[in-house]
């Protein structure tokens, strides 16, 4: 994808977390942000932004089930700029909301 980097932690060969870092209309947006723990979220996390010139905004979607995702979003100093809710026809997919820090987007799915 243009004007996107996309990143991974490896440990031992064990893909441990990835995320990329895309342009949107206005700065950039995180996501997916997928990691094993918060650390290894927050690695993601700076070195994806250490990408941008300084000052450039940045969005991260972040699941509220995960408090580890939120704290990290607030340790960083983001701010809600909106909600919304997943709704589902039937059962909801199993999904690891442990390890989901950033979702894609709600553009792309």
């Amino acid at each position: 994808m243009p004007d996107a980097t996309g990143l991974a932690w490896l440990d031992q060969g064990q893909l441990r977390g990835w995320g990329v870092i895309r342009r949107c209309r206005e700065g950039c947006k995180i996501g997916p942000l997928v990691a094993d723990d918060r650390a290894v979220a927050t690695a993601l996390f700076s070195a994806l932004c250490a990408r941008l010139p300084a000052g450039e905004p940045v969005f991260l979607d972040v699941p509220l089930p995960n408090a580890q995702a939120v704290a990290l979003a607030e340790a960083n100093r983001m701010r809600r700029v909106f909600e919304t809710a997943r709704m589902y026809a039937g059962t909801a997919p199993p999904i690891d909301l442990a390890r989901l820090y950033g979702i894609t987007s709600f553009e792309l799915g």
